[in-house]
């Protein structure tokens, strides 16, 4: 059986079909490579571009990974506000793999890894400046080291809470004996519950998604945490006396799943952490100009904003740290290391 010949017009329309797949079979194939990686970053705090910290961190995560040529390969979603869930479920998600990025205070994971708590130790820290130095000078290496060992969650970096921590009650409060009974809220984190049980308030932990109704409800006498989360999450319409106890310079965490990690390309990697570096840099520039800020609009909305006996408090919480190195005997070298340096 013979087949018939081809004609001149059939070889012709063939050959140009054939040209144009060959020609267009890289691009097919490097879209194929380059499909977008997806992320998850979860915050607690409210969707706030000004005075949400999770907010502030994330615009500036995008923004550098537009200039890092990474926005069409790196697709993160923010979301706010416990979208995702309270934050103790958040980190364990985190540790899991299940959600690749989360920015929270370091009080969160030390439910994870205990000795994370350190920097929770009341009036340890005297500025944020002086805890950039103490943690570029190696400070928070261990800590970073023994999160990625018992809990798979990398620290990319290290931002700023937008101010210290302190409290926010009904009543004024410049004394211990003013705090005394006052059913103040803490993060669940027995350290920072410990240290306000010290200043002489009736500590009581409870999720940050919690706290606005235990206010307004009566279960709640005030809450400790920096000013522009107290503006941004609006606690001031249920409270209106601050006082500057400032017991607590809670560095901000920008936590990174490891198992996110290790799926990622490494070059992809590499460009991504110095996008999310340059971010935290960024983020820590924005949260010490808004803390005056924040104040400021406090103020205005009819909160009084209190200096207290700063040095009152500092004496009643002294014995934590020292309690704390007897029973973590590892944490005494990253106390020392920040109580060595100068800001």
């Amino acid at each position: 059986m013979r087949s018939k010949p081809l004609s001149r017009r059939v070889i012709l329309q063939s050959s140009i079909a054939a040209t144009a797949w060959i020609a267009a079979a890289p691009a097919l194939t490097g879209q194929a490579q380059a499909a977008t990686l997806k992320l998850k970053c979860s915050s607690s705090l409210p969707n706030d571009p000004k005075y949400a910290n999770g907010r502030v961190y994330y615009d500036n995560l995008v923004k550098n990974l537009k200039a890092n040529g990474l926005s069409e390969q790196i697709d993160v979603t923010f979301f706010p506000d416990n979208q995702l869930g309270q934050e103790i479920d958040v980190i364990n998600s985190v540790k899991l793999g299940v959600i690749d990025l989360m920015v929270s205070g370091s009080s969160i994971s030390a439910n994870l890894v205990p000795l994370v708590g350190t920097f929770d130790l009341g009036y340890l820290f005297t500025s944020f400046l002086q805890q950039t130095k103490a943690f570029d000078a190696g400070a928070a290496k261990p800590i970073e080291d023994a999160l990625l060992k018992g809990a798979n969650i990398r620290i990319i970096a290290w931002a700023y809470n937008f101010g210290a921590r302190s409290v926010l009650a009904k009543k004024p409060v410049k004394t211990p004996e003013d705090l005394a009974g006052l059913k103040i809220r803490t993060l669940p984190n027995p350290i920072i519950t410990e240290c306000l049980r010290l200043m002489g308030a009736a500590a009581t932990p409870l999720a940050f998604g919690e706290i606005y109704t235990a206010l307004q409800a009566g279960v709640l006498d005030g809450l400790e945490h920096d000013p522009p989360t107290i503006l941004a999450s609006k606690f001031y319409e249920t409270s209106k006396h601050y006082a500057l106890t400032q017991h607590i310079f809670s560095p901000l965490a920008i936590y990174f799943s490891d198992a996110t990690f290790n799926r990622m390309d490494p070059k992809l990697r590499e460009g991504f952490l110095d996008a999310a570096k340059k971010a935290a840099a960024d983020s820590r520039t924005h949260g010490l100009a808004v803390e005056k800020e924040a104040l400021a609009a406090l103020t205005e909305k009819g909160v009084t904003v209190v200096e207290c006996d700063k040095e009152a408090f500092r004496k009643r919480v002294l014995p934590q740290t020292d309690n704390f190195i007897k029973a973590r005997p590892e944490a005494k070298p990253v106390v020392d290391m920040i109580r060595a340096t100068q800001a």
